[in-house]
């Protein structure tokens, strides 16, 4: 068992390596020399995303070098060999980074026997510091943090993500992101899922809801949102699947109605095709 001790040397770390990978990552803001796609189109790569990656993975093994790690842009290492697994997003949001839209975060979360139990999310340009750990609560910028008390859709803000094969699968939320539009004051599409779960633990949006992610983008988020005293489910309300791609995280207070909602609405299957 994972003592608190620990986890607050988990914590520490990450928090290191999350603040010299944000470092990185604003040094080559605005002066990128080349932005690239990766596999699918639409999903970018820049320079400072295998920078910050190197920043984060240095350090963390250093630290712990018996622990795996899950890295967006290197892939797997000893993932059969421990216990612990670091779930790491170097630049989450490269399309606006890209583009020069100051909504993007290094997210770091650690996994222990497959359940996210440390996150740090941290938002370089706006200096935000996301902050959690099992038991131990949840801070931005040091100072504790607690999901809103918003009780209705009707009253919420939501916000939610388009994946990067949106524009070819039907398996898109489209209809998901007009209907609860009407139902709502409002659906965002900030473009950084990490950010948008960080929001949802800050109270500064009610909910949250995507398809499409890896563990990387949504494990520091779930352990942030959990601390804060919200809820984070698959879209059923059943208990949530991290390889699954799929989330719905919430203040806890309109979970079930926004749940009930999502499984009530039928996809868009066809729409322009480019």
């Amino acid at each position: 068992m994972t003592t608190p001790d620990q986890l607050h040397i988990f914590l520490d770390i990450a928090t290191e390596a999350a603040l010299a990978a944000g470092s990185v990552i604003l040094q080559h803001y605005g002066n990128l020399e080349a932005i690239e796609e990766k596999g699918r189109s639409g999903n970018l790569v820049t320079e400072a995303d295998h920078a910050a990656e190197a920043e984060v993975l240095s350090r963390l093994r250093r630290h712990f070098p018996e622990h795996a790690i899950l890295a967006e842009e290197t892939g797997a290492s000893g993932l059969d060999s421990s216990e612990y697994l670091w779930a790491v997003d170097p630049l989450d949001g490269t399309t606006n980074y890209a583009h020069g839209f100051p909504f993007f975060a290094v997210s770091i979360g650690l996994l222990i026997h497959g359940e996210p139990q440390v996150g740090v999310i941290y938002n370089p340009y706006y200096n935000e510091l996301f902050r959690a750990a099992k038991g131990l609560g949840a801070t931005r910028n040091r100072q504790p943090i607690h999901v809103s008390t918003t009780a209705d859709l009707e009253h919420s803000l939501l916000t939610t993500g388009f994946a990067y094969d949106r524009c070819s699968t039907p398996d898109n939320n489209y209809a998901e992101f007009c209907h609860l539009t009407h139902l709502t004051q409002g659906v965002r599409r900030g473009g950084a899922a990490s950010l948008d779960l960080a929001f949802v633990a800050c109270g500064r949006v009610d909910g949250f809801w995507e398809r499409g992610l890896s563990p990387w983008d949504m494990a520091a988020g779930i352990v942030l949102i959990r601390e804060a005293g919200g809820q984070v489910t698959a879209y059923d309300g059943s208990p949530y699947d991290i390889k699954s791609g799929r989330i719905l995280a919430t203040n806890g207070k309109i979970h079930q109605e926004l749940s009930a909602t999502l499984q009530q609405i039928q996809p868009l299957s066809e729409f322009a095709q480019t």
